[in-house]
């Protein structure tokens, strides 16, 4: 047991290792935000109800989307967290719990759910999306490499690779080497390249300061890609960030409210 913990809080230091700087310049970014305009609801019944899942990036949970949670609730939507853990854990089971998540949040919200995820979250969320367009009313995606997953930065891959060869030593929920070659990485890479549904609108949002995912690789062909100055793990408290997504977002709520039928349960 004391040769399998040992390995896995290495991987734990590395990914904390990984992400402290930029954790640490990302909370710089709170006071500006809830100074912010943006910030202050204008209409609190904005959201309609709107239920929004929220997607954590790799290494983080359902604690690090709390201000976008925040933000959301107060403007009339009902967001919830993925509950996928920290996101370390094989491509297509999270994507198979993500699904089964939209699926409980639309029953509990009675209508279509946006999906709103950050880097790795971003990209899953679209796969969910793929999967289930019917019960997505709408995607955002925040510094999610949808062109290529595994052209961000080396530190993070490294990070990614060392979580597989952890799970070939049977440490359970970690990403597997499928994840990155096999049948597994080549089914879930077609259906991350294939268009997104006419009735799913999707926001992909990009910083060319952005020093985990290269720009370039955000830049979903299907979505509308919108430009902020941020960096990767603050794009969620960018105050411009909330500035692209408000006007989508109420769109979107407003397009379906008291309008939607669910599809009938299988």
């Amino acid at each position: 047991m004391i040769t399998l913990l040992q390995p896995a809080r290495a991987a734990g230091d590395t990914i904390r290792m990984a992400t402290r700087e930029h954790l640490l310049l990302a909370m710089l970014d709170i006071p500006r935000l809830v100074r912010h305009p943006i910030w202050r609801p204008h209409d609190p019944r904005e959201g309609a109800g709107l239920g929004v899942l929220l997607v954590p990036g790799f290494g983080f949970g359902d604690r690090s989307m709390t201000l976008a949670g925040a933000w959301l609730k107060a403007r009339g939507y009902r967001p919830a967290g993925a509950r996928i853990g920290f996101n370390v854990g094989c491509t297509t089971a999270l994507v198979d719990r993500l699904v089964a998540r939209l699926e409980q949040h639309a029953t509990d919200t009675g209508r279509r759910v946006v999906l709103l995820g950050q880097s790795r979250g971003g990209w899953l969320a679209r796969l969910a999306a793929i999967r289930r367009p019917d019960l997505v009313r709408g995607l955002v995606m925040l510094g999610s490499p949808v062109l290529d997953p595994l052209g961000a930065h080396p530190k993070v891959v490294r990070v990614a690779r060392l979580l597989a060869r952890l799970s070939t030593l049977g440490i359970p929920g970690l990403m597997d080497t499928d994840c990155f070659t096999g049948p597994c990485y080549d089914a879930n890479i077609k259906a991350l390249a294939a268009p997104l549904p006419r009735e799913v609108p999707a926001l992909a949002v990009y910083s060319r300061a952005d020093a985990i995912a290269p720009w370039q690789l955000c830049l979903d062909p299907y979505a509308e890609c919108v430009e902020v100055r941020s960096s990767h793990t603050g794009m969620g408290l960018d105050p411009d960030f909330y500035v692209a997504a408000a006007p989508r977002l109420a769109r979107w709520a407003r397009a379906g409210a008291g309008t939607e039928e669910l599809p009938a349960a299988c």
